[in-house]
């Protein structure tokens, strides 16, 4: 590398270097040796903000695997234990009572001027009550994955 006499290279300082570099006089066509060892590099001064950024980013890292670990092994220990849990809409029954007739099997319609007609209720087909659609008739409360039903759209 030549630079021009009226550059100065009497101080150059780095942060990166442990000692400046010194200055030689230009001389031409003189073999300089090669140095025995290179300038040590500092290790880095880390100011608060790239040491907050580092840290969020490892505690990020960790909570992104951790959290699924944790719910897998929820999981895993859930499907283990036995579920006796009485099913919370029907009480354990399996059937919840018909919500258009009220549980009587038929359907009271007031037709005007006094008049009224009693049918038999379409929705539960005159029975009165509906399987549970919670726990499908079980009577036990199904549990949180249990209830998705996962269907296939293709």
């Amino acid at each position: 590398m030549t630079l021009s006499p009226s550059l100065s290279l009497h101080n150059l300082h780095s942060s990166f270097l442990c000692c400046p570099l010194k200055s030689k006089p230009l001389a031409r066509n003189i073999i300089q040796p090669k140095p025995t060892s290179y300038p040590r590099i500092r290790a880095l001064d880390l100011d608060q903000n790239t040491v907050v950024a580092i840290s969020v980013g490892v505690v990020s890292v960790a909570v992104g695997i951790g959290i699924p670990v944790f719910y897998e092994t929820q999981i895993d220990n859930a499907a283990k234990r036995d579920n006796t849990q009485p099913c919370f809409p029907c009480n354990g029954s399996g059937a919840q009572k018909c919500r258009f007739c009220l549980g009587s099997g038929n359907v009271t319609v007031e037709l005007g001027g006094g008049e009224t007609e009693v049918s038999r209720c379409i929705n539960c087909d005159g029975v009165g009550s509906l399987t549970c659609t919670t726990c499908q008739g079980s009577g036990i409360q199904p549990r949180y994955l249990d209830r998705r039903e996962f269907k296939d759209d293709d």
